[in-house]
């Protein structure tokens, strides 16, 4: 009997999308090594010279003009017609032939250009079910498309906005964004200090997401003023120069400070730390809900990363620094308060059942062996 496969599409637009289609195949492999999975970003995929330009033009918007993207955001309406065509003919010409290549049981997308490319093959006859992924907390129009199958959401609330946007009851399911099975194990603690040279002390973890985004010198240097008696981990991703640059400080020259580049290993990060201060992406949060982590949320961009600091600081699990007053209670109750918080911590990861882990990757495997689920014509 020919094994299942599965197709996972994303886009390189910030680290997460990627982020969760590797989470989603490993998921998938774990649970059922039978499944065959291929994650691809297409874009780069097709042109891998032409990609490259379009991400780097992102992410300097990203970071000189948020507001642009935030009024992007907000304006956006669903990919007619003509825009998924001007994306096929422009980029994605040869995506019919990478399906007819790769002869995919499933497709899943975790960012909506792929899945308004997919879509379009879908209304020209392509017969294969095409499943997306909303790898935040929240769903914005251009995610939406007649032909999608199956939509994986983090929340109801999620769920309620598809529905109020004319998404039939029976295409969407709250499965909880998904990580890597890693986040959801609990390590020796003691090994991971050993191998990353780290103190048994309160420890707080800085992260600016894969691209290292999260650069301001204001919060990091005021987060040194408890070097004496916190630990700090700043991960910087890709970012060499704020790497290079803060190693070079003398601020940051001091035992109980550790600074890293991109590493795979947060989830053994988060394991060690007792508070998280990082951008509000939709992975990120979800890695720290895994972990039962409080957050701190630093500047979110316009958008998505507004609507993540918001449910998560609604849920309990997190806190937007909008001053540093906000840093310095959260160190005081770390210095002052530490036993409560170890409790806190444990009473999150008890109630983390409800969060749905690795549910995505399930209903995927349940729809790979049920032929009897309803998928839209072609």
């Amino acid at each position: 009997m020919a094994k299942k496969r599965v197709l996972l599409l994303s886009e390189g637009f910030g680290a997460g999308h990627t982020q969760a289609a590797h989470a989603l195949s490993s998921s998938i492999r774990q649970l059922s090594p039978d499944v065959q999975t291929r994650v691809l970003e297409l874009g780069s995929f097709l042109n891998p010279k032409i990609a490259p330009l379009i991400i780097s033009a992102y992410r300097k918007t990203i970071t000189s003009t948020p507001k642009l993207v935030g009024y992007m955001y907000r304006h956006q309406k669903s990919f007619n017609r003509f825009t998924t065509l001007a994306l096929h003919r422009i980029f994605y010409t040869s995506t019919q032939d990478v399906v007819r290549q790769l002869r995919p049981d499933i497709i899943v997308c975790t960012h909506f250009i792929p899945s308004a490319v997919i879509s379009r093959l879908k209304r020209l006859g392509t017969n294969i079910p095409l499943c997306t992924v909303i790898t935040d907390y929240d769903a914005h129009d251009t995610w939406i498309s007649p032909e999608v199958d199956r939509y994986f959401v983090s929340t109801a609330e999620v769920k309620r906005k598809l529905l109020n946007r004319g998404v039939s009851h029976a295409k969407i399911q709250v499965t909880g964004i998904p990580i890597h099975p890693d986040f959801w194990t609990h390590p020796s603690k003691e090994e991971i200090r050993e191998k990353f040279g780290l103190a048994d002390m309160p420890t707080v973890l800085v992260m600016g997401g894969g691209w290292g985004i999260m650069n301001d010198e204001v919060v990091h240097e005021f987060l040194t003023r408890w070097r004496q008696d916190v630990q700090l981990i700043f991960c910087l991703g890709n970012n060499d120069k704020a790497r290079e640059e803060m190693e070079s400080n003398p601020r940051f020259q001091h035992p109980n400070i550790k600074i890293l580049g991109f590493t795979r290993e947060i989830d053994k990060l988060m394991e060690v730390s007792d508070l998280l201060v990082t951008k509000p992406g939709g992975m990120t949060c979800t890695e720290g809900l895994a972990k039962g982590i409080p957050m701190l949320f630093h500047q979110p961009l316009p958008g998505q990363e507004e609507e993540n600091c918001q449910y998560f600081t609604a849920q309990g699990l997190g806190e937007p620094i909008d001053s540093l007053e906000v840093i310095g209670k959260w160190m005081n109750i770390l210095l002052h308060q530490y036993d409560q918080m170890v409790e806190r911590r444990e009473q999150n990861l008890r109630n983390i059942e409800r969060f749905y882990p690795m549910q995505c990757a399930r209903s995927i495997i349940e729809m790979l062996e049920n032929e009897k689920v309803p998928f839209s014509s072609p």
